[in-house]
């Protein structure tokens, strides 16, 4: 069974479907996000709501829907703890359009799909400022840091971040007007409201729901992401995206192979 409900409604859909499931159906996590209330990822959910009798895995990757149902070639990675079960959905899935790579890091996997959309809401902002492409490509870098530094102290590992969950769908959709949440974003770079954005959507910007989220595991994990906490300042506290990029830019110098945990004074 495929899971593709998007996180702000899963736990409830979970519930409703739950005695309709067999034991022993294996469960693919297939949306990106992260649960505000409880901040646990999609696998965790599944496993909470239908219990050990679901194996659970996670699908995720660059690739957008709409290319994918065109045959356009695209490459996904299948994460679970259980070999065998990565292994099955990749025999499963895999086609001459489609290549499924095995992981057996599935928090890594779903923590990267989740995060890049926060940093793709960042790369629109940017776009919308006119800030240029040395701009956006300094973002996709430092993002990339940020979602490995929290993704490492969550329990993921810093390969999996360097693989196609992490950079290959971070460097897809902070590139291409396809990415709702690039596009979200560079709306609120040209000067649009949130409110005004979302009032008028057809379709989910994961995003936006999952800044709050990645915002609230910096703060309880101590771990320093300067461009998760601008974007939860433009779309939570009402911050000019001008001023979030010179704040951004404005930041002390410091070293690349800067720490992960935030200073304490």
């Amino acid at each position: 069974m495929f899971a593709v409900v998007p996180s702000h409604f899963a736990r409830e859909v979970y519930h409703r479907i739950a005695p309709a499931v067999s034991p022993g159906t294996p469960v693919i996590a297939a949306a990106k996000g992260i649960e505000e209330r409880s901040l646990a990822l999609p696998c965790e959910v599944i496993e909470e709501v239908l219990g050990e009798a679901f194996p659970v895995a996670a699908l995720s990757g660059p690739s957008f829907a709409s290319d994918v149902a065109r045959g356009k070639p695209t490459a996904l990675v299948a994460a679970a703890a259980d070999a065998e079960l990565a292994h099955h959905i990749q025999s499963l899935l895999a086609t001459t359009e489609l290549r499924v790579y095995t992981n057996d890091d599935p928090v890594g996997v779903q923590l990267g799909g989740a995060l890049k959309n926060v940093v793709a809401l960042a790369a629109g902002i940017v776009d919308g400022l006119g800030a240029g492409p040395n701009a956006r490509a300094a973002l996709i870098t430092r993002g990339l840091a940020e979602i490995t530094r929290l993704g490492s102290k969550l329990g993921g590992r810093p390969a999996t971040f360097a693989g196609l969950a992490g950079l290959g769908d971070l460097v897809l959709t902070c590139t291409d007007a396809q990415s709702r949440n690039f596009t979200v974003g560079r709306r609120l770079g040209r000067g649009e409201s949130l409110a005004a954005i979302l009032d008028g959507a057809t379709t989910v910007a994961e995003g936006v729901r999952t800044t709050l989220s990645a915002y609230r595991l910096a703060q309880r994990e101590s771990v320093r992401m300067p461009i998760v906490t601008e974007v939860h300042r433009v779309l939570y506290e009402e911050e000019d995206p001008r001023e979030a990029l010179q704040s951004l830019m404005g930041r002390p110098l410091t070293s690349e192979n800067e720490p992960h945990e935030m200073r304490r004074r």
